[in-house]
């Protein structure tokens, strides 16, 4: 993107600080999308008009199980749709990946959210892959998620969305991969594609990975720190074991499956660092806490595998 010097870019700012992606994923399990192809407004769900009973009901459905509202709508000038979708994604507590969809062409049609944040859905959906591009939220997102959400739909048409404001908006393009739960940053086309047609593939990688949304920072920052030791690895392959606090930071033990280690420890420090402007639309600096792998330990090595009889 070209930068105007008289104009603050906050994507080009974090790249310029070497702000970490790992540990950055915010925390969800649930998941609510709501078609709606013509403009956004800045506070997505909330200024989008609805009856204000209907919007009510909706709203307070899913602050009741902590999901999260994200309006979408396909990459492409011609958004057009005679009927629009919704969708509600859970990635339960076993990992089960399950997801609800219903259609919408009136305001009353919405009231079947409440009733399928209530029930876990069906598993066996190909994924959702959201590309932010809200730009009245920020306009990084807009610039940069929006030729990533286009280059991603020539290839999978029928997996990718552009959607609100996700979280990070220094770190677009950003895409979430629903309801695996798994964020990645920093992408632009290219990168994009690799990404996605590797995860899409069984295997997560570390450089553009900000982190599982299952988990809390630091041990997102651990699984990073093993997929950039040990290699991609699938989605479930770690599980961690333990998170215990260290003197700068956290100890955490994961256990990880066949050809990767069975047990090891990261330790991650964690620093408050100086204010910074965060987004492009916030003019105040705020400071942020940083999560940073600093040592990774193999206790434990892969079983070795089993010859032929």
């Amino acid at each position: 993107m070209a930068g105007d010097p008289a104009r603050f870019f906050c994507a080009e700012a974090a790249r310029a600080r070497g702000d970490g992606l790992a540990g950055t994923a915010p925390h969800g399990r649930v998941w609510v999308l709501i078609e709606h192809p013509g403009a956004w407004p800045p506070n997505g769900f909330e200024g989008l008009g609805l009856e204000p009973a209907c919007a009510t009901r909706v709203f307070e459905a899913a602050r009741a199980r902590k999901a999260r509202i994200l309006l979408v709508r396909r990459p492409g000038r011609d958004r057009r749709a005679a009927t629009r979708h919704w969708a509600v994604l859970h990635h339960d507590a076993r990992g089960a990946h399950r997801q609800t969809w219903g259609t919408w062409t009136r305001d009353a049609d919405l009231d079947g959210i409440p009733d399928a944040l209530r029930h876990p859905g069906t598993t066996g959906h190909p994924p959702v892959v959201l590309v932010c591009a809200h730009g009245t939220h920020d306009v990084c997102c807009a610039v940069r998620g929006r030729p990533v959400a286009a280059a991603l739909a020539t290839r999978h048409p029928d997996l990718v969305w552009e959607c609100t404001h996700v979280g990070g908006d220094r770190f677009a393009a950003n895409l979430a991969v629903l309801p695996d739960g798994v964020y990645y940053g920093n992408l632009d086309a290219p990168s994009a594609l690799t990404t996605l047609a590797e995860h899409l593939a069984g295997h997560v990688h570390a450089p553009h990975l900000r982190g599982y949304t299952d988990l809390p920072p630091p041990a997102q920052v651990a699984i990073a720190a093993l997929l950039a030791r040990h290699g991609p690895a699938a989605r479930h392959a770690y599980d961690i074991v333990a998170t215990e606090r260290a003197d700068d930071g956290w100890r955490v033990r994961v256990a990880g499956a066949p050809p990767h280690p069975a047990l090891s420890e990261v330790r991650v420090r964690t620093r408050r660092t100086g204010p910074h402007r965060l987004t492009c639309r916030g003019a105040t600096p705020s400071t942020f806490l940083a999560h940073e792998a600093v040592t990774v330990r193999t206790l434990r090595g892969p079983a070795p595998t089993p010859g032929p009889h």
